[in-house]
């Protein structure tokens, strides 16, 4: 699946000259966590509810006078910034301006991962630079609820072709020890025998049968390999 398919349009923007107290009311009557700053139809920032935590309007914002004295003396610069992000009245003082952006052919794992390692919640989906939509975390969790919804229809298939597809992903599996494991299938019953290594392996080829369309029930008869003793 790509961007396209899940994202969020039109989107909820404001402008760099948007008041914060605006914005607060924005994110809170659209039941959103972040919006958009445009400019000249381009993203040149983003606030989020991180950006609102620490404000003086509510008393959470983090006086230089908090600080140590010899850090105040050596970080001027950051605790004029620190002022100005929890007192500013504008979105362009306050918002993030290293946005992170996909296009709408951007593939679910590219996005995820970016959400995962920038630990941010959205990203915004430009098409040559014009803003067309929006990729939540939310989206993503809405995107699986709407395929389990779907009906999943068992198709016939025959135990060879389920065996064939079954070891076709096993065996794309760095967790997969073909030469310790055999699978066989009969009457739609997929039947592991052999060794296996932890019970999260064998918890992952069960997940992995289950995900073949044709198969009626799973048997696990492997053993854990280190309860196996060798005949000598």
């Amino acid at each position: 699946m790509i961007v396209r398919t899940v994202m969020s349009t039109p989107v909820v923007t404001v402008g760099p000259h948007a008041l914060v107290h605006e914005i607060a009311a924005l994110l809170v009557r659209r039941s959103i966590s972040g919006v958009p700053i445009v400019a000249d139809g381009r993203v040149v920032g983003i606030v989020s509810e991180g950006d609102l935590l620490h404000r003086v309007e509510i008393g959470t914002d983090r006086p230089a006078a908090q600080r140590s004295w010899w850090r105040r003396l050596i970080e001027p610069g950051d605790a004029a910034l620190e002022y100005v992000r929890t007192h500013a009245l504008q979105a362009q003082d306050i918002m993030t301006t290293d946005v992170v952006t996909v296009a709408e052919t951007t593939p679910l794992p590219q996005v995820a991962s970016i959400l995962e390692e920038r630990r941010i919640r959205r990203v915004p989906v430009l098409r040559k630079e014009r803003l067309v939509g929006i990729v939540t975390r939310a989206d993503l969790v809405a995107a699986i609820g709407r395929r389990g919804q779907t009906p999943r229809v068992a198709r016939a298939q025959s135990d060879d072709a389920i065996r064939a597809r079954l070891l076709a992903e096993l065996w794309r599996q760095p967790w997969w020890r073909s030469e310790w494991s055999s699978v066989w299938v009969t009457n739609g019953v997929v039947r592991f025998h052999g060794l296996v290594e932890s019970e999260d392996q064998r918890r992952a080829a069960r997940v992995a049968a289950e995900n073949v369309p044709g198969v009626r029930a799973i048997v696990d008869e492997r053993v854990r390999f280190s309860d196996w003793q060798p005949l000598l």
